[in-house]
């Protein structure tokens, strides 16, 4: 069931009349141009600038507490599952992980440059990169080649690139 009211004064609109335009709120681009910071906060950013890095660091804190920022909590999940005497015996185990390293480095010191292509090729090996990122990887020396590895992995390619002609370390 449909009706219809009508008002009586009604005013029929101008057919020639143009369409009201409206005007419709910028959207933010957070990548785009931004307005320049007025000169109050130049000001303080060149105060804060100027103190030494103690007090620079209690900022944070300060500006936290006083706008009741809520403080997050540190989540730790150490411990849990790790042995039936509960999270005390786990916790000396982390203690005892922490102390031996487990990710190494591979640095590349330096190169012989007649054997710079066979050095190319085995980095493109063990990195997955194309021929031109692996040239341009070793001509940056020293670098670091690959990062996060295990020991075993990392000897492993020292002696590759030794067999090739380069100087490659562990870092830990």
């Amino acid at each position: 069931f449909q009706s219809r009211s009508f008002q009586p004064d009604f005013v029929p609109r101008d057919p020639n009349a143009k369409p009201k335009r409206y005007k419709y709120p910028a959207f933010y681009d957070p990548y785009g141009p931004r307005p320049p910071p007025s000169d109050k906060i130049i000001q303080l950013a060149e105060k804060i600038a100027a103190l030494p890095l103690e007090e620079r660091d209690q900022i944070q804190p300060a500006l936290a507490e006083r706008t009741r920022h809520p403080r997050m909590q540190q989540i730790s999940v150490e411990g849990i599952g790790m042995s039936s005497q509960g999270g005390t015996a786990g916790a000396t185990k982390t203690e005892e992980k922490k102390a031996e390293k487990t990710a190494f480095d591979v640095k590349l010191e330096k190169f012989d440059t007649a054997a710079k292509i066979k050095i190319i090729k085995e980095v493109r090996t063990f990195t997955s990169l194309g021929l031109k990122e692996a040239k341009e990887l070793v001509e940056k020396a020293p670098v670091v080649l690959k990062q996060g590895i295990t020991k075993e992995e990392a000897n492993g390619i020292i002696e590759k690139l030794k067999a090739v002609g380069a100087t490659a370390v562990m870092e830990r």
